[in-house]
C-alpha cells in the first residue's frame, strides 16, 4: 500500500522549516511570496497557512508593512530556550516518576538506554553511529513525557522544540565539531541518562526531576562552547538565526 501523499500545507511547512534550518533562508530574509510557491511548488493559499504556523512557532516575524521574514535570535534567547526545555524536562521526568505504572510502563525507557548503552562499547569505537544515537536521545527525552500523562506540559514541550537549536541533541553536532568525537560527549549524556532511569524506577520524582535539569544543562555549556570557537555556530542546525554581537555573550550571562 503507497504512503498517503501529504497535503500542501503540510508540503510548504516542512519544507519552508528546512530551508531555514539548514540555512538557505537567514536571519533578516524577507520572504517572497511568489518565490516561495515555486520553490516549494504549492498555491498561495497553503502557502500564506505555513507563514502563519512558522510565525506562532517563532520561526518568522510579521512586519508592519506586511508580509514576514526570518526572525532573529540572540544569544539570551537561545539560552532562555535551552533553560525551558530543562524545566519542562525536568517536570516531565518528576511526573514520570511519580505515575508510571511499574517496570512494564518503563520497559521503553529501558530499552532506549540500553541502545544506547552499545552504541559506546568499545568495539564500536570508529563506528559512525552519531545519527542512531540522535535519534535513540530523541526517542529517550519522548519517552519521559508519554510516562509523564500530561497532555499540557507534552504540547508545551512540542512548543519549545519549534525551536531548532532547542531539540536536545542540538549542540552534540557542535561540541563533536570541536572535540573531534561525539564519544565523550555522549558517555556524559548517558551516564545522566542512567542516573534519570534510576531514579524514576525509584519513583523519587525530586531526584528524577533536578537530573533532567542537570542534563539539560550539558546543551547550555556546549552553546558556552562553541560561542568561544569560530564558526561553530555553523553546524548548529538553525545556527544562522543566531546574531552574534560584540559582548552578546556576556550580556546574556552565557560563558
Amino acid at each position: 500500500m503507497s504512503p498517503r501523499p501529504i497535503s500542501q500545507g503540510l508540503a510548504a511547512t516542512l519544507g519552508l522549516r528546512q530551508m531555514i534550518i539548514d540555512g538557505e533562508l537567514v536571519a533578516g530574509d524577507r520572504l517572497s511570496e511568489l518565490a516561495l510557491v515555486q520553490r516549494l511548488g504549492v498555491s498561495r493559499t497553503p502557502l500564506r497557512l505555513s507563514l502563519a504556523q512558522l510565525e506562532h512557532e517563532g520561526l518568522l516575524e510579521s512586519l508592519p508593512a506586511g508580509g514576514f521574514a526570518v526572525r532573529a535570535f540572540s544569544i539570551q534567547q537561545v539560552a532562555d530556550a535551552i533553560d525551558l526545555r530543562g524545566v519542562l524536562e525536568g517536570s516531565a521526568a518528576r511526573l514520570a516518576a511519580l505515575r508510571h505504572g511499574g517496570l512494564p510502563d518503563l520497559a521503553e525507557l529501558v530499552g532506549l538506554a540500553a541502545q544506547i548503552d552499545r552504541l559506546l562499547l568499545p568495539d564500536r569505537a570508529g563506528v559512525d553511529d552519531f545519527g542512531l544515537y540522535v535519534e535513540l536521545n530523541e526517542r529517550f527525552h519522548n519517552e519521559l513525557f508519554r510516562l509523564a500523562c500530561s497532555d499540557p506540559l507534552s504540547d508545551a514541550y512540542q512548543r519549545a522544540l519549534a525551536l531548532p537549536f532547542a531539540a536536545p541533541s542540538a549542540f552534540i553536532a557542535v561540541q563533536t565539531d570541536l572535540s573531534g568525537s561525539w564519544y565523550e560527549t555522549v558517555a556524559l549524556a548517558q551516564q545522566q541518562h542512567r542516573e534519570l532511569l534510576e531514579a524514576i524506577e525509584l519513583r523519587d520524582g525530586a531526584r528524577a526531576e533536578l537530573v533532567a535539569r542537570e542534563h539539560a544543562s550539558l546543551a547550555r555549556s556546549n552553546l558556552d562552547d562553541a560561542l568561544r570557537a569560530e564558526h561553530a555556530l555553523d553546524k548548529l542546525p538553525g545556527g544562522t538565526l543566531i546574531r552574534l554581537g560584540g559582548d552578546a555573550a556576556e550580556a546574556a550571562g552565557v560563558g
